[in-house]
C-alpha cells in the first residue's frame, strides 16, 4: 500500500469566512487565475473534480468547469489554525493544529524588535540593512548594491511569520549563511517566529538572481505528526521538496530536498515508477506556484505552472495502482491578482483519487487535519486522535 499527498503550494480556492481579519476578503487564487487567463486549462485537475470542488463554494471555474463524473472524491477544506503560512498549513495537513498564530511583524521600517536585531548582530558579527517587509526579489534589487559594498546582511520579513536573510554568495558563502540562519533560528524562538529563511543570490546590480540554495528553518513543534504514527506502524515515510525543512526532518525515513518543481516532479515520478516493497507514505510540496508566481503576482506564470503539474498528475494516474491513494491539495492561498505580495487566507481544494473507485462529494471540511485522519485510516492506524477521515476504501 502507498499513499501520496501532493501540495500545490498556495493553490487556494476561495476566501475563508475569517479572511477579513487578514485583509484577504474576496481573494480566490484558482478562480481569479481562471478568470484572468482565458480558455480551457488543467485537463487532469478538471477530470479529477477541481471545478466540482469550486462549485461547493458557489464559484464556477472558467476553463476548468465541473464534470459529470469526476475521477476523484472532491471537496474543500477550511484551515482551523490561525494564520496563512506554509508551516501552519503543512503542520495542520499532518495533524498538528495551532491554537495561536505565529508572530508577524509590522511591514514598515523598523519591522523587527530592536533587541532581536541587537542579539542577531552580536551572535553573527554582521550588521544588517532592510528591516522591513518586502518582496524578496524587490529588496535585493533595492539593497543588493549596498550589501555588496558594505557586507551588511539584508534582513526582511513579509505578511508571514518569517525572518529572512538575503546575501550574495560571493560575500557570504552558503555554509556561512546557513550558520547565520541557524543562530537566527535560536534567537527567533523567543518571538515565536514560524520560519527563518536563508535567501542566497548571485549576479550584479540590476541583474540579481536568487539561487536554489534557499533553506528554511522552521520553529520546533510539540506533539506527533502523522509521520510519527505511521512510523510506529512500520510505514516508510518520505518527504519531497521542502517537506523535510518544514518538519525539521522529524518522522521521515527518507527526505529528498530537491529544489524547484521540475526536480521535485522528477523525483516524485521516480518514486512512483515501481511498486513499493513495503507500505509507504510520500508527502510532496510543489513550491514554484507560490514562490515564483503567487508572490510575484504573475497569473499567467501561475497558470502555466499549474498546467505543468496537471500534466504530471496525468502521468501519475497512468501508473498508480489500486492499492495506492493520491491526495491533491494546498496549504494556503496566494492570489496573483490580489493586492500586495503576501499569502491569502483561503479554503484549499481537496481531491482524493484511488483507481477503481467513483468520485463522491466530500463537502466543505472544517480542518486540514482530515487529511492526516484519512491517511491514518488508509494505513489502518488505530485510534488516530485528530481530524475526521473522508477515506472510504
Amino acid at each position: 500500500m502507498r499513499a501520496i499527498i501532493i501540495v500545490i503550494d498556495s493553490f487556494g480556492i476561495g476566501a475563508l469566512p475569517d479572511a477579513i481579519k487578514y485583509g484577504d476578503s474576496n481573494a480566490n487564487t484558482a478562480l481569479h487565475i481562471c478568470e484572468t487567463i482565458k480558455g480551457d486549462k488543467w485537463t487532469i485537475l478538471k477530470k479529477l473534480g477541481l471545478g466540482n470542488a469550486s462549485l461547493l463554494l458557489g464559484n464556477k471555474l472558467p476553463g476548468c468547469e465541473a464534470v459529470k463524473n469526476p475521477l476523484a472524491n472532491f471537496g474543500v477544506m477550511s484551515e482551523k489554525s490561525p494564520g496563512k503560512d506554509t508551516t501552519t498549513g503543512h503542520w495542520e495537513l499532518a495533524g498538528l493544529e495551532l491554537e495561536s498564530a505565529f508572530t508577524t511583524f509590522p511591514p514598515e521600517f523598523p519591522s523587527f524588535p530592536e533587541k532581536l536585531l541587537e542579539d542577531f548582530t552580536r551572535e553573527t558579527g554582521k550588521e544588517i540593512i532592510g528591516n522591513k517587509a518586502a518582496s524578496g526579489t524587490a529588496i535585493i534589487e533595492e539593497l543588493g548594491k549596498q550589501h555588496l559594498e558594505t557586507g551588511k546582511l539584508i534582513v526582511y520579513t513579509s505578511g508571514d511569520s518569517v525572518f529572512q536573510v538575503a546575501a550574495h554568495e560571493t560575500i557570504v558563502p552558503l555554509n556561512e549563511l546557513y550558520d547565520i540562519c541557524e543562530k537566527a533560528r535560536i534567537l527567533c524562538n523567543e518571538y515565536s517566529v514560524g520560519r527563518v529563511i536563508a535567501r542566497p543570490f548571485i549576479g550584479e546590480p540590476g541583474n540579481f538572481t536568487r539561487t536554489k540554495g534557499r533553506h528554511d528553518y522552521s520553529i520546533k513543534y510539540e506533539g506527533e505528526t502523522i509521520f510519527d504514527f505511521l512510523q510506529k506502524k512500520g510505514v516508510n515515510t518520505v518527504g519531497v521538496g521542502k517537506i523535510g525543512d518544514i518538519f525539521l526532518e522529524k518522522g521521515l525515513n527518507d527526505s529528498h530536498n530537491d529544489k524547484g518543481n521540475d526536480a521535485c516532479i522528477k523525483k516524485t515520478e521516480m518514486l512512483l515508477s515501481k511498486p513499493s516493497d513495503k507500505d509507504e507514505f510520500i508527502f510532496v510540496n510543489y513550491v514554484d506556484t507560490d514562490m515564483l508566481y503567487g508572490h510575484r503576482r504573475n497569473p499567467q506564470g501561475y497558470c502555466d505552472e499549474v498546467e505543468k503539474i496537471d500534466k504530471h498528475l496525468g502521468r501519475l494516474i497512468e501508473v498508480l495502482r489500486e492499492d495506492e491513494l493520491l491526495i491533491v491539495t494546498a496549504d494556503h492561498g496566494c492570489d496573483p491578482t490580489f493586492k500586495g505580495t503576501d499569502h491569502t487566507r483561503e479554503y484549499v481544494p481537496l481531491l482524493c483519487y484511488q483507481k477503481g473507485t467513483e468520485g463522491i462529494d466530500l463537502g466543505i471540511r472544517n480542518q486540514f487535519s482530515d487529511v492526516a485522519a484519512s491517511i491514518a485510516k488508509f494505513f489502518r492506524v488505530p485510534d488516530y486522535p485528530r481530524g475526521t477521515s473522508f477515506y472510504k476504501k
